[in-house]
């Protein structure tokens, strides 16, 4: 889901992955599965995102020193190629069969023996704990089921400690729309939701961000990110 970033609809049993729906985007049917819907979705054009970094996710990760980082409903792979070209082992993790694919392909055309790519249902999925140095899911909000929050506990159990979880979200439609697909994302709410217990993390950033973006027929207007990024303390 790299749109405006990209990403927006989680994938991953969810949407954004990826990013904000694009065009034409319709409602999902209600009787596919999440795999069904991920591989519909990316089965029916021959690129979805445009495998660029989500600007805002490379403004946030790139002080950091590289380490491990896996990224969640990583869609064709824009982020953790990314990633993967600042140093980082990287890995990205996705719904989609036909995602990863892509992502593999573009890996190994880039020459990217630090991006790795792995088909997985993040439902059930559970991390090595201590593996990472850094969690990313960007746009990680879905129209269809995603237990968002319970993932990203998750997820940040893979955590060392210092590490970060970093995510951006939609935190409001876009300006030129009445109405968005994916869930918006309070990200203080979900800060302190996620920053338990708090002798564990450390909430270093729980803001929204503007960032100037242009509308389907061409008129500007802006996005509004929803950035979290938590670390964990140590011991």
């Amino acid at each position: 889901m790299n749109a405006p970033h990209e990403h927006s609809t989680a994938h991953q049993h969810g949407t954004t992955h990826q990013h904000g729906a694009p065009a034409g985007h319709t409602a999902p049917d209600p009787s596919l599965s999440p795999v069904e819907h991920w591989e519909q979705r990316y089965g029916g054009q021959e690129r979805v995102w445009s495998g660029r970094v989500n600007q805002t996710l490379a403004e946030v990760v790139g002080g950091f020193e590289p380490g491990t980082s896996i990224d969640l409903g990583c869609g064709e792979g824009g982020d953790v190629l990314w990633l993967a070209e600042q140093g980082w082992q990287a890995r990205g993790l996705d719904i989609s069969e036909t995602a990863v694919g892509r992502a593999r392909a573009e890996a190994a055309a880039r020459g990217l023996d630090g991006a790795v790519f792995t088909a997985t249902d993040l439902s059930t999925w559970q991390p090595e704990p201590d593996s990472a140095d850094l969690v990313t899911a960007s746009f990680f909000q879905s129209e269809v089921e995603l237990d968002r929050v319970e993932i990203l506990r998750r997820a940040a159990s893979a955590l060392r400690p210092g590490g970060h979880l970093v995510t951006i979200s939609h935190a409001a439609p876009p300006s030129w729309a009445d109405h968005h697909p994916a869930h918006m994302i309070d990200v203080r709410a979900e800060a302190e939701e996620l920053a338990q217990p708090v002798a564990d993390w450390a909430v270093e950033v729980a803001e929204d961000r503007r960032r100037p973006a242009v509308g389907p027929d061409g008129t500007p207007g802006e996005h509004v990110d929803a950035v979290l990024v938590l670390r964990r303390l140590w011991p």
